[in-house]
C-alpha cells in the first residue's frame, strides 16, 4: 500500500507527464512564476465580478458615465484572464481549477451590500486596482529573478492598464476639481 507522501508524488508525476510543458526556465522559477500568476488570476476574476456588480448596481446623476466606465473596465479586466492562465501553462505550470480556488486565493474583498453609493463603488474599485498593480509588480519581480522576459512583458502591459483604471477612478472620485488628496 502506498503512503500518503508517495501517493502525492505519484500524482505530481502523473500531472507532469500529461500537463507538463517543455521550457528552458528553471523548475523553481516556473513554480514561483506560475504560483504568482495563479494568485493574480484569482484577484483578476474577483475584481472582474466586483466591477460588474458595481456596473449593474450603479445609480445616480452620473449613472451613464459611471455605468459605461465600469463596463469598459470590466471588459479590460476580463481580457486579462485567458492570457494569464495560458502563460502559466506555456511555461509548464498550472492555473486555477475552480471558483473555490479563486475564493481561497483572492485578496480582493467581496462587497455584497444591498446598496453602495456610486462614490464608494468607485473608491473601492480604485483601491482594488491600486492593490492589483502592486501584486502585478511583485510577480514581475519574480519573473525578473527567473529570467522570464515574456511573462514580464505581459505584466508590464497589465500594470499600465491597471494604472490607467486607477487613474480614471481617482479622477472620478476627487472631492473638487484640481484638488489632490
Amino acid at each position: 500500500m502506498m503512503t500518503t507522501k508517495a501517493a502525492a508524488e505519484a500524482g505530481k508525476a502523473h500531472v507532469r507527464t500529461y500537463l507538463g510543458t517543455p521550457t528552458d526556465l528553471k523548475h523553481e522559477a516556473v513554480r514561483e512564476i506560475a504560483g504568482g500568476l495563479k494568485s493574480v488570476l484569482a484577484d483578476v476574476f474577483a475584481l472582474y465580478i466586483k466591477t460588474k456588480n458595481f456596473h449593474w448596481h450603479m445609480s445616480g446623476r452620473h449613472f451613464r458615465d459611471y455605468h459605461l466606465l465600469l463596463d469598459e473596465q470590466g471588459e479590460q479586466i476580463f481580457a486579462m484572464t485567458d492570457p494569464l492562465a495560458e502563460r502559466a501553462r506555456k511555461i509548464g505550470g498550472n492555473t486555477l481549477h475552480s471558483v473555490g480556488e479563486i475564493s481561497r486565493l483572492t485578496r480582493v474583498a467581496d462587497n455584497d451590500a444591498e446598496y453602495v453609493t456610486p462614490e464608494d463603488m468607485l473608491a473601492e474599485l480604485r483601491e482594488d486596482n491600486l492593490a492589483l498593480t502592486a501584486r502585478l509588480r511583485a510577480v514581475h519581480a519574480v519573473c525578473d529573478e527567473g529570467n522570464d522576459v515574456a511573462t514580464a512583458s505581459l505584466l508590464e502591459t497589465w500594470i499600465d492598464e491597471t494604472e490607467r483604471r486607477t487613474w480614471f477612478l481617482f479622477e472620478a472620485t476627487r472631492p473638487a476639481f484640481g484638488h489632490n488628496s
